[in-house]
């Protein structure tokens, strides 16, 4: 039996049915509400809308990047900026209005740290290859470590800590250490690490200084008087930073996968010693604005050593921590986004603000909020601790489909919590949409509004909230369409048996009849039915724009009739075998009609179909005449001419005495008329006294007939 191996689940896999009637857009969801615009609005991770802290920028710099930042007593922020390649870095101060003065300025890229002393005195770490510098007013500023002269001559200078008596801590990279600066004293090494960087310092109240390294990713503990001892051996690659609670627990981001150093130092002749130095990720991922694909992690370390990881962030990169209030606040790149963490509630987070900023780089704390720096712009956002006095979010963009009639919006929230709506029928809101409409939430509205697309907003008080927002909508029945229709003669789909034998494939044409419809990616892919030259198989393809289920009606009509004759009735599948011998030789057209009848009621249902390219159907052998074969010259000479009804004669075959049929040329070569006359001669090679030939001739749909007859030597 020839058989079919059907590779075709798209095809005869059901139609998923959807909900029919009126039907419900909701958002309740972290991820859906993310697609929106919040202004003022923070969204939590468990699906909730509510008032976020107020947030403003207060400056915008000239340059791209502010790596790190500052206050003193008196609100002024002090900024370290810089650029990625020429250029200068700069100190700046910002006052609580807004005005910026330079402070300080340097060749080096980049200021990557900053700290204030309870005296007033300014200390800047610059990299690469920079300095610690003590800043006590615009153009007066002093060396206090020159890294070229320690033995270890580390390239760059990622973070400084100050301690209340004046003493200094410095982080280096390459190699990473921790340098400790007594007040008016040389630098001495606290600890050298067989890491690349010293990425974050942390200093505690107690005086114990905490640091975050880049290539093991390894949390250090150093108090004084006592040797460094490593807290945490983090699973990710780099620690980008550190905060301290009030209950004494520490907090620490790692960022990248842990693995070893992508590039060993380099082995080189002579005596000079020459090394590459693998820059941390993070610091890679802001100057070329590029996300880390492996994320970011959280750590929440207790005071009593117990490390758990707090929150991980699949799409952010976390520069930097501050705990404010009892809450843990984040800030990531390369989405400009700020999260608030609750350590009573692991795994729950808050997202408070999106920065106009590609990176969030760093905190400082004011008497009521925090500033926050960042890059890509470099800008300054002061984000207050009480919440927005506005507080608005816009949902993304909802295409029904088609065009629908929207109805009752139904609000699960704050009572207080105002909503609004707007539609149209293109995709930009912008362009000619309705105005906003105040709805009344959870009640039917005194009239509908009809369109394609649609979008909501809300305005929310301090202290309210939304937990989901649902518009329901009734789309406009349309007509389902058929795409396309092809018809395979000698194909027949049959559930596979045990053996596979030969097939056919039954696949549509590359390029569609119908110009508006557009397959991507071949969503048909050809169909494997059994070779069988008594079947005939179809397929189609069909959709319907508001997702109904469809059943299908099988029409087919002669060349010459006018009438559409029913082959076949309610079809599921998207394609229907029958049996050659439902209709006489001739030239066929199919028809098929698409129906949405089992989803909508009587009277309301709709249709469309579409017509086949033109087919024949052949179950008649040729008609061969008489086969004449006479002896001649110790040869046989043989003729016969053989005619078809419907269609011209493919090929034939003929056999000696049972031999193996072989190839018979027609008298003028081409075999391409419904009637072929063969003349030809065989050689005997044997010297029997009887023969017998048959010859076997196809029309072109495989149908077959035989002449055959028996040739003797004269008696002797």
């Amino acid at each position: 039996m020839k058989l079919t191996t059907l590779a075709l689940l798209p095809i005869l896999a059901a139609t998923a049915v959807s909900a029919q009637g009126t039907r419900q857009w909701t958002q309740s969801r972290y991820d859906e509400f993310e697609k929106g615009k919040p202004s003022g609005i923070a969204i939590r991770s468990d699906g909730h809308l509510q008032p976020a802290p107020a947030t403003t920028l207060l400056y915008t710099s000239d340059g791209n990047y502010l790596w790190s930042a500052v206050t003193d007593d008196a609100g002024n922020a002090y900024l370290g900026s810089g650029a990625i390649s020429g250029g200068t870095a700069a100190i700046l101060k910002v006052d609580p209005q807004g005005k910026a003065t330079k402070l300080f300025e340097t060749k080096e890229m980049a200021v990557q740290a900053i700290r204030t002393s309870p005296g007033g005195k300014l200390y800047a770490a610059t990299s690469p290859g920079g300095m610690v510098y003590q800043i006590d007013g615009p153009g007066k500023s002093a060396v206090v470590l020159d890294p070229s002269t320690l033995p270890e001559k580390p390239k760059y200078l990622w973070d400084i800590a100050l301690t209340p008596k004046g003493d200094l801590y410095v982080a280096t990279g390459a190699p990473a250490a921790i340098y400790r600066i007594p007040a008016g004293g040389k630098p001495e090494l606290v600890l050298k690490s067989g890491d690349q960087h010293i990425r974050c310092l942390l200093l505690g109240p107690d005086g114990t200084l905490y640091a975050g390294s880049d290539g093991a990713g390894v949390i250090y503990r150093i108090k004084p008087g006592e040797k460094p001892f490593a807290l945490y051996d983090a699973p990710r690659h780099e620690i980008t930073a550190l905060a301290l609670g009030p209950d004494g627990s520490l907090y620490a981001a790692g960022v990248g996968d842990k693995r070893s150093p992508n590039l060993p130092p380099l082995p080189v002749q002579g005596n000079q010693a020459v090394s590459i130095t693998i820059l941390p990720g993070s610091a890679n991922a802001a100057s070329a604005n590029t996300l880390i694909p492996e994320g970011s992690d959280i750590y929440q370390i207790a005071p009593d050593g117990t490390p758990q990881r707090l929150q991980s962030f699949r799409e952010d990169v976390v520069y930097a921590l501050t705990v404010r209030n009892g809450k843990l606040l984040v800030a990531t790149g390369n989405r400009g986004r700020v999260y608030s963490i609750d350590p009573a509630n692991p795994g729950v987070f808050t997202d408070v603000a999106h920065l106009d900023a590609a990176q969030g780089m760093a905190f400082a704390p004011t008497s009521s909020g925090l500033y926050i720096a960042t890059s890509n712009s470099g800008r300054l956002f002061r984000m207050q601790d009480k919440p927005a006095a506005t507080s608005t979010y816009i949902s993304d963009v909802f295409d029904a489909g088609v065009f629908s009639q929207w109805g009752r919006a139904e609000l699960r929230g704050s009572k207080d919590a105002e909503l609004y709506l707007r539609s149209g029928n293109v995709e930009n809101p912008e362009i000619n949409w309705t105005d906003w409409a105040k709805v009344t939430p959870n009640s039917k509205p005194a009239s509908s509004t009809s369109a394609r697309y649609v979008q909501w907003k809300t305005a929310l008080l301090p202290g309210s909230n939304i937990d989901s927002v649902t518009l329901n909508y009734l789309p406009k029945n349309l007509a389902p369409a058929v795409d396309d229709v092809v018809v395979q003669p000698g194909a027949k789909m049959n559930p596979p048996p045990v053996n596979q034998g030969q097939t056919v494939q039954v696949a549509f044409p590359r390029a569609s009849s119908n110009p508006g419809f557009v397959m991507q990616q071949d969503p048909y892919p050809p169909l494997t039915a059994q070779k069988d030259k008594d079947s005939i198989t179809a397929r189609w393809a069909a959709h319907d724009d508001n997702g109904d289920e469809l059943t299908y009606t099988l029409y087919y009509r002669g060349d010459t009739e006018t009438a559409w004759r029913l082959l076949k009735d309610k079809v599921s599948e998207k394609y229907y075998s029958w049996d050659t011998s439902q209709l006489p030789d001739g030239g066929y057209t199919l028809r098929v009609v698409a129906s949405d009848a089992p989803s909508h009621n009587s009277g309301e249902t709709l249709s469309g179909d579409r017509v086949s390219a033109r087919f024949e159907v052949d179950t008649t052998p040729p008609v061969p005449g008489t086969l004449t074969a006479v002896l001649l010259n110790g040869q046989i000479h043989a003729t016969l001419e053989a005619t078809d009804a419907s269609s011209a004669i493919a090929h034939a075959e003929y056999s000696l005495d049972a031999g193996p049929w072989q190839y018979l040329e027609p008298a003028g070569k081409l075999s391409d008329s419904p009637t072929e006359r063969y003349d030809f001669t065989l050689p005997l090679s044997g010297p029997a006294a009887e023969h017998t030939l048959a010859v076997r001739v196809y029309d072109r749909f495989e149908n077959a007939a035989t002449a055959k007859t028996v040739i003797r030597s004269a008696a002797r």
